[in-house]
């Protein structure tokens, strides 16, 4: 029996089931995918200091984020098409999400809808936004997440405009799917993943549903989605999402100090540093390299959180001694999900603490909270 004890591992695994073109639209950025790499390089370099003869025989990396109690410093982001990658693959991570005590946060582009995800689990989760044209459909968006029980509210700010992802488009991965014989063959091999996604609640945007039965099929919603990212959104319209929605809010997609500052003086309960993985604006500098300036820009007025590269509990680590409140993880979320399903995301989840654990002890630290920059070293070149 094979053992998968890396992200790594789950993402080869992933890799195999399903097609290139869902894979590929996870693992891969936009233009040359400088910043993609750079979120990898940047984590990597930092160096931990090793400490001995400490009392490690006891051990927490239980937090907090919002005030909510969590396992560890943790959260599954919002990833669009989770259930391309695994059929019903929202609901299977939040359930999995849910065991292991750790937050939810469910895409806007999700297969699944906010419904399906209700009615899955049994406790709140939150939900993702992005701020369409059409401001009626973000205004039923928030208000059936209300309606949802959903806990927080995630503003992504960084798609206004769609970065060029030149893989996509030579995977022919649009809406409706562009057929090539590579794709298709791509598909024929691997007949698991097409039973599991042809068996599961929905194929296209669940979210979306109640406008696809208004119009003539997959080629006009793509039309209306491609159409919707609203360019002329400002930091003005934080008000209007205020107005409607009267639970924590957190902005996803902050990578410089001045937008920080702003955040922070409008009420956001969290911020996330966030490059989007890679898969926006190619050139920008890696999540981790920013963190910190961030964190002295925001000052203790918001939880600031980081996601951008964590594929390992000390890709974890590193954030937090850099000064973050909590990490997300999406590509390795992805890359569990594709891999085994939901018994994927728990496995990837426990790896994930198990790493964390470790790495803190043989540091010194034995809580999550004692997380600071002097476990690690300074080398030439980190950020």
């Amino acid at each position: 029996m094979r053992v998968y004890n890396s992200i790594a591992d789950l993402r080869e695994l992933a890799r195999q089931r399903v097609p290139r073109a869902i894979f590929e639209y996870a693992d891969r950025g936009s233009f040359d995918e400088l910043t993609l790499a750079r979120n990898r390089s940047d984590l990597q370099a930092i160096e931990f200091r090793q400490r001995v003869m400490r009392d490690l025989s006891k051990l927490s990396v239980a937090s907090t984020m919002l005030g909510q109690p969590v396992t560890m410093p943790l959260a599954i982001a919002p990833t669009g098409s989770a259930g391309l990658f695994y059929g019903n693959g929202e609901i299977h991570g939040a359930r999995a999400a849910q065991a292991f005590g750790i937050p939810y946060c469910m895409s806007t582009m999700s297969i699944c809808s906010i419904e399906d995800v209700h009615q899955a689990v049994q406790q709140p989760f939150w939900f993702q936004l992005y701020l369409m044209r059409d401001r009626s459909f973000n205004a039923e968006l928030i208000g059936r997440a209300h309606a949802a029980e959903c806990s927080a509210l995630m503003l992504t700010v960084d798609l206004q405009v769609q970065g060029i992802r030149r893989r996509d488009a030579k995977n022919g991965l649009s809406i409706p799917p562009r057929l090539t014989l590579r794709n298709a063959l791509d598909i024929a091999t691997k007949p698991a993943w097409a039973m599991r996604v042809l068996l599961g609640k929905r194929r296209t945007f669940g979210n979306m549903a109640s406008y696809l039965k208004q119009t003539s099929g997959l080629r006009s919603l793509s039309e209306w989605i491609g159409s919707q990212f609203d360019t002329a959104v400002t930091w003005q319209d934080v008000d209007w999402v205020r107005s409607r929605w009267p639970g924590k809010l957190i902005i996803k997609g902050i990578l410089d100090p001045e937008d920080a500052r702003v955040a922070a003086s409008l009420g956001f309960d969290a911020l996330v540093v966030s490059n989007h993985g890679g898969r926006q604006l190619d050139g920008a500098p890696s999540s981790i390299s920013v963190l910190q300036e961030i964190v002295t820009a925001v000052d203790g007025r918001c939880e600031v959180w980081f996601d951008g590269g964590v594929q390992s509990g000390q890709d974890v680590l590193r954030a937090l001694a850099l000064g973050a409140k909590a990490c997300l993880i999406g590509k390795s979320y992805l890359y569990a999900l594709g891999a085994l399903g939901g018994p994927g995301v728990t496995l990837a989840l426990n790896l994930l603490r198990k790493e964390l654990e470790v790495t803190m002890a043989l540091t010194g630290c034995t809580d999550v909270s004692q997380v600071d920059a002097r476990i690690l070293r300074r080398t030439p070149g980190s950020p």
